[in-house]
């Protein structure tokens, strides 16, 4: 539980699927993920600090590598605040938790912040690249929510729970979105839900929640496309202003252009 002011705006950063390596040469379809990664980090200090926290959701290495996830997380924690992790579909859960060697650095289901409450579920499945969420995480949503009911509630997880319009990318969708969705409904609380995964923006609205997903710090999808393809749009992240009223603004910040090359005729990775 994070200490705030009642009242007072609070500032967050998601920033997601960073893909990093074992090693700091290590590219994903041509991009050097970390050097990415820095280049975006150095945006956010510049441009959205101070802040309260970063929400970093999920595919934070792409090889599962502890020597990744200590990369990951030094570049994460160089932004001063905390930040608060969760997995996605790349990653090794126990391997994340076990490599977490910074105290800003967190892993845990929900924190509580100000007038806000937010809840971060793992939606991977063991050995499959979609999402599901297990009956124990909708159980932990579930608690938490009937913990809090008038605490506004910002949910985060990994995989899209909605589709994104994309045939290729919609097979790795959350599997069940129905009983995710029927729990939702039943906690007027919750404002808005967040993921990653997706590797690109989208803001809709399903019914009074807001359905938020964001830009990759490194490669991106191309929206609407059948198979799988990438987009030329530089890497970025998302910044939420989370007012004390429910009020959420928030937008997406890229870079200025791709911080490298990618190969754009790739059919996949």
């Amino acid at each position: 539980m994070t200490a705030s002011v009642p009242g007072k705006p609070i500032t967050v950063l998601q920033i997601t699927d960073t893909h990093l390596y074992a090693s700091g040469d290590g590219c994903l379809l041509g991009l050097n993920t970390e050097q990415s990664l820095q280049a975006v980090t150095a945006e956010a200090r510049q441009t959205h600090l101070p802040a309260e926290l970063v929400l970093a959701t999920g595919d934070l290495v792409h090889d599962g590598s502890a020597g990744a996830y200590q990369r990951t997380f030094n570049h994460l924690g160089s932004l001063g605040i905390p930040v608060y992790c969760l997995p996605g579909n790349h990653d090794e859960a126990g391997a994340l938790r076990d490599n977490i060697g910074n105290d800003l650095i967190r892993y845990t289901d929900h924190v509580l912040h100000g007038n806000w409450h937010i809840i971060l579920l793992d939606s991977t499945q063991p050995g499959s690249e979609g999402g599901h969420l297990a009956p124990a995480a909708l159980e932990t949503l579930e608690t938490r929510l009937q913990a809090s009911p008038d605490t506004h509630t910002l949910v985060c997880l990994h995989h899209q729970p909605v589709p994104m319009g994309s045939r290729w990318l919609d097979t790795m969708a959350v599997d069940n979105p129905d009983d995710f969705f029927a729990l939702i409904d039943r906690h007027p609380q919750v404002r808005a839900i967040l993921w990653g995964h997706v590797h690109q923006e989208f803001d809709r609205m399903r019914n009074t929640v807001r359905l938020l997903s964001t830009p990759s710090t490194c490669i991106q999808f191309k929206p609407g496309s059948s198979e799988f393809a990438l987009d030329d749009t530089a890497p970025g992240y998302r910044w939420l202003t989370l007012h004390a009223d429910g009020r959420i603004d928030t937008g997406i910040q890229r870079l200025a252009e791709i911080p490298g090359s990618i190969d754009l005729e790739s059919a996949g990775y």
